[in-house]
């Protein structure tokens, strides 16, 4: 019970021992405690420290221990005295967070607008999207156009999908096609198909989202620059038409694992996808992060295309490729 006091077993023994002893020396305590002589002047340079020796008024050189009423009351006093600091410190400290929390509370109703949040930074989507995933009850649908995810985020997402899988929350999933080419991202959807997630693929994506029970949607403030932040959408005719987008891509998707099927003009759906974004306009850049790919393979599936249609610039090749149709096939 001493020890709260900074008296620890060897000090009190030694204090013990002086009172029972008072005319002990430091040579008559290591005897009777039998103990080596450093050991007890080390406990003794301890209750020194807590001023609970005194020097010896008759032996020069020598010390005596302080009556534990005097003594120990000061020490009791000034432990409370530390406590009652403490204590302010922690009420303050209580108080500025509460402030904090309120100041944080009147800033997220500022950003809200009827039935939007606006969320800025990557950090802050994060725990918005942990959050959601947290609170979800029955499904959680999400689409997902990055070619690879890190591994910091396949760490971070593994203990909450865990926990929504197990509650029996159903989650689907599309991902790029693109990321069954990489050895960690599709290891951990095969981890995640093995908990009981169910996985499709499209050669692209039109835009990140997620949708949690079909009453909140979580969507990119900007398509092009995910991290800039998010809005999360409330309402019924916000997050139904998004469930309506994500219903159709799902099912024109093809299950994890899967080859997709070639369409009649032997086109694969990366293929077509590669036409379609060349047609729009688009960089070889914009392109290959759009499907996820890297720039060299997206230009090695232009040339190849190009030769298959006689094409010699991209822009005939994107006349041609509609004149054959290959631009309006579902696939």
């Amino acid at each position: 019970m001493l020890e709260s006091l900074g008296l620890d077993m060897d000090a009190l023994a030694v204090y013990r021992a002086m009172f029972e002893y008072p005319q002990a020396e430091v040579k008559q305590l290591t005897e009777r405690l039998g103990w080596p002589e450093e050991r007890v002047r080390t406990a003794m340079d301890a209750l020194a420290r807590l001023s609970l020796l005194r020097p010896s008024s008759d032996v020069r050189g020598a010390a005596r221990a302080v009556n534990p009423e005097v003594a120990f009351a000061a020490m009791i006093e000034a432990r409370e005295a530390e406590i009652f600091e403490r204590q302010r410190e922690l009420q303050a400290s209580r108080n500025a967070v509460a402030r904090m929390v309120q100041d944080y509370g009147e800033l997220r109703s500022s950003q809200r607008s009827g039935g939007t949040e606006q969320l800025i930074g990557l950090d802050e989507v994060r725990a918005k999207i942990e959050s959601l995933t947290r609170s979800a009850r029955h499904e959680l649908v999400s689409l997902v156009p990055s070619g690879s995810i890190s591994a910091e985020g396949i760490k971070a997402s593994r203990p909450v999908n865990r926990e929504l899988l197990g509650r029996g929350v159903r989650m689907r999933t599309v991902y790029l096609a693109s990321m069954q080419n990489n050895t960690a991202t599709s290891a951990h959807i095969r981890w995640l198909a093995d908990l009981g997630c169910e996985v499709r693929t499209r050669p692209a994506l039109p835009i990140r989202m997620m949708i949690v029970d079909r009453e909140l949607a979580l969507v990119p403030l900007d398509p092009e620059e995910v991290n800039s932040g998010a809005m999360l959408l409330r309402g019924s005719g916000a997050t139904a038409a998004l469930y309506a987008l994500f219903e159709y891509i799902w099912d024109i998707a093809t299950p994890w694992g899967e080859r997709p099927e070639k369409s009649d003009d032997g086109l694969t759906g990366q293929e077509r996808e590669v036409l379609r974004l060349l047609g729009e306009g688009h960089t070889d850049e914009v392109v290959a992060r759009k499907l996820g790919v890297s720039v060299r393979t997206c230009r090695r599936i232009t040339a190849e295309l190009s030769t298959r249609l006689g094409a010699v610039s991209r822009f005939q090749a994107g006349l041609r490729a509609a004149q054959e149709g290959w631009l309006t096939s579902r696939s």
